[in-house]
């Protein structure tokens, strides 16, 4: 009579079909039961939409009707714990994504701050939507794993991936924007990523090769805060055009994001321009210009850096009520339009290769 141990074993021979490593190894199988000549176990996905889950299923069901004896296979499916998907994505870390050799990106510009608080995002999703404006191919990625905010931004109601033969298929917005973040993976939009530094960085490697971006004429991509793991990662391991660094008024927002103008510097990444948000707001009475965090500090910084200043861009409530509303897209600002033609004049091409050489 087949038991336990035999499925085990059985389900140890099938690998998983991108990273080579066995159902079992990845920490897959849970829950394996025999009553007498019935086998029932559940295969646990890292997110349940995953494109090659209907392949899983089949190899492991039928490794196990195999065995000799058993008469029924009952595969069950659910979603990894946090600490399941930890050590399934940590394994996966080396493998090179099937997406990555089919994706062709002309220019992948990240934007940066240093400090969180400051706008990034917000400066990352106006920019994504100006150059689609004008016609551009464009992709948003959602590089900050534990906060990530785009999609909230762009979709008033959840939104999840749909898969492909190629790899993850990005989720697309009302105006074609094509954007991938954890969020849209997560079964609830407030479920915490408690993840350590290689584990994020894994996601981030993932998202680039593993999404199927197809043909782009501009990837944005939204970093996290701060010069850290999701930072470095992003540097070493994407094709970066360059870098947009955003700034506020405050001496404080100024000197943290000159670190990051430091890393961007010491990684060989082109720092294309400053973008100082929070600038001043407008009076609605008198139309004056107030500058409600204090003088703008955004030119003498520029300068400072040797990048040219991008623009500057003022308080206006009606974003946060569109953001809040997931309707970014029907913002229009003149001002980052102006901001989005200097940097298109002068982000180069990128740096090597976006091809896999695997």
């Amino acid at each position: 009579m087949v038991d336990e141990q035999q499925v085990h074993q059985a389900l140890r021979e099938i690998q998983h079909p991108e990273s080579g490593h066995s159902l079992m190894e990845l920490g897959m199988v849970r829950d394996v039961r025999v009553d007498n000549r019935q086998v029932r176990f559940t295969v646990v996905l890292p997110f349940m939409n995953v494109p090659i889950k209907d392949q899983i299923v089949s190899e492991a069901r039928a490794a196990v009707e195999r065995l000799p004896e058993v008469e029924q296979v009952t595969v069950e499916l659910a979603e990894m714990t946090q600490k399941e998907r930890a050590h399934f994505m940590a394994a996966q870390e080396k493998r090179v994504g099937l997406a990555e050799q089919f994706n062709y990106i002309e220019r992948v510009i990240a934007v940066m701050s240093g400090k969180g608080g400051v706008g990034k995002s917000l400066v990352a999703a106006l920019l994504a939507i100006a150059l689609k404006r004008e016609s551009h191919k464009v992709g948003l990625l959602d590089a900050d794993i534990t906060g990530p905010s785009i999609p909230k931004m762009f979709f008033p109601t959840p939104k999840r991936p749909n898969n492909s033969a190629m790899g993850i298929l990005p989720v697309e917005t009302e105006m074609g924007i094509k954007v991938m973040s954890i969020n849209l993976l997560l079964p609830r939009e407030d479920e915490a990523v408690i993840w350590r530094g290689p584990l994020i960085s894994t996601a981030i490697k993932q998202f680039w090769g593993d999404v199927f971006w197809d043909d782009l004429d501009y990837l944005i991509v939204d970093l996290p805060p701060g010069t850290a793991d999701a930072s470095l990662t992003v540097m070493q391991s994407i094709p970066l055009s360059g870098v947009v660094l955003v700034t506020s008024p405050q001496d404080l927002a100024a000197m943290v994001v000159r670190k990051a103008a430091n890393m961007a510097q010491v990684m060989g990444v082109p720092i294309l321009g400053v973008v100082e948000n929070m600038s001043y707001v407008v009076c609605p009475d008198t139309g004056r210009r107030l500058e409600v965090f204090g003088p703008s500090k955004a030119e003498v910084m520029a300068a400072q850096l040797g990048v040219p200043l991008l623009g500057r861009l003022p308080i206006d409530p009606q974003i946060a009520q569109l953001c809040d509303e997931g309707r970014i897209e029907e913002y229009r600002s003149d001002a980052f339009a102006a901001i989005t033609r200097r940097l298109a004049e002068t982000v180069p091409k990128p740096r090597r290769p976006l091809f896999s050489q695997a």
